[in-house]
């Protein structure tokens, strides 16, 4: 018997991520609340909200092998959440310029009937640019990335933003480490290859 591979995600790009890996899977939404607790460091809150979106389906697919993974951007120890409007992105982009931002990537592997719980957290640092306020303006109107943390959609335009970028998985940026995803579900009982 196969067992069941589910990602709790609504994400489309994490969606098309796994699609990647050829694996048959369904994707859920977990409804948990994702507000970062205070003074929460980055990576126990992605690692966190990666668990507990993994935890929240383990209940309707005790079998399954779940998928949860959360990301946030970090600049000089703030949080930039998801932008939600132009305004906001704008403010966010040109407080980046010139600095470095480093993405974390919660990601979580739960096999409940197995007793197995993988949890870790990615990281993936880009080196910002300065460019003029129409610059990004015109990054902003192309990507619309008002969804994404840090305003930074870089599976796409985003990468006119930056002067380098350092990490072992560019996925990871996309909001799924699929390198240590792989590992992670092998050591679950998932075939990838």
């Amino acid at each position: 018997m196969t067992t069941k591979l589910i990602l709790a995600s609504s994400s489309h790009y994490r969606k098309a991520l796994l699609e990647r890996l050829h694996l048959e899977f369904e994707c859920y939404s977990p409804e948990i609340d994702e507000t970062r607790l205070d003074d929460e460091p980055a990576t126990d809150y992605v690692c966190r909200l990666a668990e507990q979106k993994a935890q929240t389906l383990s209940d309707k697919f005790p079998d399954a092998v779940i998928i949860g993974s959360d990301q946030c951007a970090l600049l000089e120890n703030q949080i930039l959440g998801k932008p939600g409007d132009f305004d906001n992105a704008l403010k966010q982009l040109k407080a980046a310029q010139g600095k470095t931002v480093v993405f974390h990537t919660g990601v979580c592997v739960l096999h409940a009937a197995e007793g197995i719980k993988q949890v870790d957290d990615i990281q993936y640092s880009v080196e910002f640019r300065h460019l003029s306020d129409l610059q990004l303006s015109n990054y902003l109107r192309v990507e619309q990335p008002y969804q994404c943390a840090g305003s930074i959609k870089s599976e796409g335009y985003a990468a006119c933003l930056f002067s380098k970028m350092h990490g072992d998985d560019p996925t990871a940026l996309v909001g799924l480490p699929l390198i240590r995803l792989i590992t992670m579900l092998e050591n679950a009982g998932v075939s990838v290859v």
